[in-house]
C-alpha cells in the first residue's frame, strides 16, 4: 500500500466480530487508525496495546476507529487479551484482527517474509477510504502513541478545514493557510500581519470555526 491509495475494500475477522472496513467504518463517516503488531504475547507489543487501550477514550472522541491486528490467530489474541487483563488491569475494548493466513497483511504490504510476523505498522485512512498516513517501526522499537494522536489531529484538521499544520504542530496552535495562487494575492500578503512571507502565512487556530477544530 501507498500514502494516498485507496483502502482495501475486504471484510476481516476480528475479536469483536467481523468488520467490513466501508460499510462499518468509513460510510458511517469515521476514520480508521489501523496498527500492526509482530505477535501476540510479545514484550513491546503488550506494552502497547495498555497504551493505546489508555487513549482508546481519545481516539473515540475523534471519530476514529481504532483497529489493531497481527499474523496470529482469534484463538490466540482472546488469550493474549485475557493475559493483559488478568495480569496488568487492562482490559482492551478495540478490536483485534486475526490474520493467520496472512492474506490480508500481504494486501498491505506489511509481512517480514524472513520471521513471518507483521511489520509494526500504522495506517490512517480518512472517511473516504484514503490513505493519509502510513508508518513503519522496527520489531524491537514501541511505537509514541501521543505522537500518533498529535498525527491524526493534525490529518483531521487538515480535512475539515483545508489548512496545512507546520513543525511540532500541536491544537490550539497555529496553522498554515494555502499558498497563494495568483502573483497578485502573493503580493497582497506582504502586507498582512500574519505573513511571515508571501508563501508562508498563519492562521490563528481559534479563528478556524468550532467543527473545524479537534
Amino acid at each position: 500500500m501507498k500514502l494516498y491509495q485507496k483502502f482495501p475494500e475486504t471484510q476481516v475477522l476480528t475479536t469483536k466480530g467481523p468488520i467490513d472496513f466501508y460499510r462499518d467504518v468509513f460510510e458511517k463517516g469515521k476514520w480508521l487508525f489501523l496498527f500492526a503488531h509482530p505477535a501476540d504475547f510479545t514484550p513491546v507489543c503488550t506494552t502497547e496495546f495498555v497504551e493505546f487501550q489508555r487513549n482508546y477514550e481519545e481516539f473515540k472522541k475523534l471519530n476514529v476507529e481504532l483497529v489493531g491486528m497481527s499474523v496470529d490467530s482469534l484463538p490466540a489474541h482472546i488469550a493474549w487479551l485475557n493475559d493483559i487483563e488478568q495480569r496488568y488491569g487492562v482490559k482492551i475494548d478495540f478490536p483485534l484482527i486475526a490474520d493467520p493466513d496472512k492474506k490480508f497483511a500481504r494486501l498491505l504490504d506489511i509481512v517480514d517474509e524472513a520471521s513471518g510476523v507483521t511489520i509494526r505498522a500504522v495506517f490512517l485512512v480518512n472517511p473516504e477510504g484514503i490513505i493519509r498516513f502510513m508508518a513503519y517501526y522496527p520489531i524491537e522499537y514501541g511505537r509514541k502513541i501521543e505522537e500518533l494522536l498529535r498525527i491524526t489531529k493534525a490529518a483531521i484538521v487538515n480535512a475539515k478545514a483545508k489548512v496545512s499544520l507546520p513543525v511540532n504542530w500541536e491544537p490550539g496552535k497555529e496553522v498554515i493557510v494555502p499558498a497563494p495562487q495568483t502573483i497578485d494575492e502573493a503580493r497582497m500578503r506582504l502586507n498582512m500581519p500574519n505573513a511571515k512571507a508571501w508563501y508562508l502565512m498563519f492562521k490563528k487556530y481559534e479563528e478556524l470555526p468550532p467543527e473545524q477544530r479537534v
